[in-house]
Formats: structure tokens, sequence, C-alpha cells
């Protein structure tokens, strides 16, 4: 019979159980240890070890890598388009190719009015910052 092993560990409930949902979702069956009582008592995380995501012996890789490539992939699961019509520049994002990109003029603002034009871009899609 399988045993419960202790997979990874958490400061948060709220990380513990989107990967048990993330588990969930590719038939991986895990348990989240402790986390009423350091929800209760936060202080004794340290003591027992943080929030536990428990799974069975025999899926601990599966879980693993099911969990990397949700990592890998978690920053282009955004829900907006990769790609708008009209778009304001007439170049792309170069880590993506998305469109959906804006001027950064965060540099060369002062109290929230631009004195010079920015040269620095920000993808909306992948959050990648580049110059063009």
């Amino acid at each position: 019979m399988s045993e419960l092993v202790r997979f990874k560990f958490y400061e948060t409930a709220l990380e513990a159980n989107r990967d048990k949902q993330i588990l969930a979702e590719n038939g991986i069956n895990s348990f989240i240890a402790n986390e009423q009582l350091i929800q209760s008592d936060w202080l004794l995380s340290q003591a027992v070890g943080g929030i536990q995501l428990q799974v069975f012996e025999e899926d601990v890789e599966k879980a693993r890598q099911i969990l990397q490539d949700y990592k890998d992939n978690e920053q282009y699961s955004l829900e907006v388009e990769h790609t708008i019509s009209d778009p304001e520049f007439d170049f792309v994002c170069p880590k993506c190719g998305s469109n959906h990109i804006y001027r950064d003029d965060s540099a060369t603002s002062f109290f929230g009015i631009s004195f010079l034009t920015s040269h620095k871009f920000k993808c909306y899609y992948c959050g990648n910052e580049f110059s063009h």
C-alpha cells in the first residue's frame, strides 16, 4: 500500500491550494497538512514545518513534472489577447511576438507628466521589458 509523503512546503494556504487544484486537474490526489493550525496561529509555522502538500509515493515524480510545467507556462496563461487589431506601435515584443505592448514612461515622467519620450516598452502578454 502506498504512503503519503511530504511533497512541498508553503508559507500560505493560497499557494498550497492552488497547487493542490493543479494536481487534481491532472488526476493526482494530494492532501494539505497543517493548514488550519497555521492559519489559526502563524507563529507555529516554523515549528511544524509550514503548510505541507502531500502526495502518494508513486505520484511524486509525476506531480513534480506537472507543477514544473505549470510554472514554465504560468507567465503565458494570462487571459488577454496575444495580438490586438490596430496596435499603437508597428513592432512586436521580441520575447513572445505579441503586439500588445505599451510605452513605459515611468522613468521619464515627473508627477505623472512626461517630459521626454521613453524608448522603453513593456509587453502586456508576457511582461517583458525591452527598448526599441
